[in-house]
């Protein structure tokens, strides 16, 4: 849960998480709808899905017993080299190294390093290895993650109270507020997706689940599309509605648009209702489609940017929905 996300989001998740799979048998034999719906808010839901998957093949393989050995936790989804130090020193107190972002940002003042950290990755990773105290690795790489989260912070670093300052050539060349190097940032592309929130003569509405691969795999969506060149929004959903599912709708007024961003791209939903007018609804790009009522939509995971769309069907309907969750990050 760590990964990209700060501890402080985290904590409320991680006791939900524990309340709802207490063990990694219980995590095992979940289904996959269930995980999702627990991380929902959290962004990043591959994270979720690796999880769910370490946790099978730890119960299958190895009797539900973390295996000790770096090189077998590193064929474990979604782990690492520096997940599986930290996992591997903080469970077991073994000497393994880590290089998260605070441990990166804490070396590259440490050594004034003259580029960003990701270029210089195995450097940083030997030194790291170099640093780390043998004989005390659990409580030396979590100071070395404190350090940077709390006293070399990436803004107004606390120099004066560091205990490595003496040692540190970014404070003695004066360039603490300069280091770590940043890379050239680069525009995010924006995508016009439309979407449609179709709806038949019963009152249900239609949703589609993603595929296992690729962004916000498993999770449910309301179906739509990247808009093309020179093409109507109006145009848009009536084509992905139609290539995506066999369905013939109708678009008519919008419901709102949503601005919304990922690591490496921004998109701007625009979101109609559309009536069913005909044809069997197929998963021809998704994995499961299912009409649901407004009042049951809150009990299927669904993207952070997704459940503004419900909050919006529920108050278009006059509905009482479940609160989201306060805490929840925008990505």
């Amino acid at each position: 849960m760590l990964q990209q996300t700060q501890v402080k989001t985290v904590i409320p998740y991680y006791h939900r998480w524990l309340a709802a799979f207490p063990t990694v048998a219980d995590l095992a034999a979940a289904d996959q709808q269930q995980v999702l719906k627990q991380w929902q808010g959290l962004g990043y839901y591959a994270r979720a899905r690796n999880l769910h998957r370490a946790a099978q093949i730890v119960t299958d393989q190895w009797d539900g017993h973390f295996p000790q050995d770096l090189a077998i936790v590193l064929t474990l989804p979604g782990i690492g080299r520096s997940t599986a130090g930290g996992i591997l020193s903080a469970a077991f107190n073994l000497p393994v190294p880590i290089l998260d972002g605070n441990v990166k940002r804490v070396l590259a003042r440490m050594l004034a390093l003259q580029q960003p950290p990701s270029k210089a990755l195995g450097y940083l990773w030997r030194q790291s290895e170099t640093l780390l105290d043998p004989h005390h690795p659990r409580d030396f790489n979590q100071a070395f993650m404190d350090l940077g989260a709390t006293v070399c912070t990436p803004k107004n670093p606390a120099c004066l109270l560091c205990p490595w300052r003496s040692a540190c050539r970014a404070y003695a060349l004066g360039l603490q507020q300069e280091l770590p190097m940043a890379e050239t940032a680069k525009p995010l592309p924006l995508k016009i997706i439309g979407v449609a929130v179709i709806r038949n003569d019963r009152g249900e509405i239609l949703i589609d689940r993603r595929p296992q691969e690729g962004l916000l795999g498993g999770l449910w969506e309301f179906p739509g599309g990247k808009q093309e060149p020179g093409e109507t929004i109006e145009a848009c959903i009536r084509r992905e509605i139609a290539e995506e599912l066999a369905l013939d709708i109708q678009v008519a007024d919008q419901l709102m648009t949503i601005d919304h961003a990922y690591t490496h791209f921004r998109v701007q939903l625009q979101v109609y209702w559309a009536d069913y007018l005909g044809g069997e609804p197929q998963p021809l790009a998704c994995d499961e489609v299912r009409w649901v009522l407004p009042q049951d939509l809150d009990q299927f995971p669904f993207p952070a940017a997704n459940t503004r769309i419900i909050a919006a069907i529920h108050q278009a309907l006059s509905l009482s929905p479940t609160p989201l969750c306060q805490d929840s990050p925008s990505i």
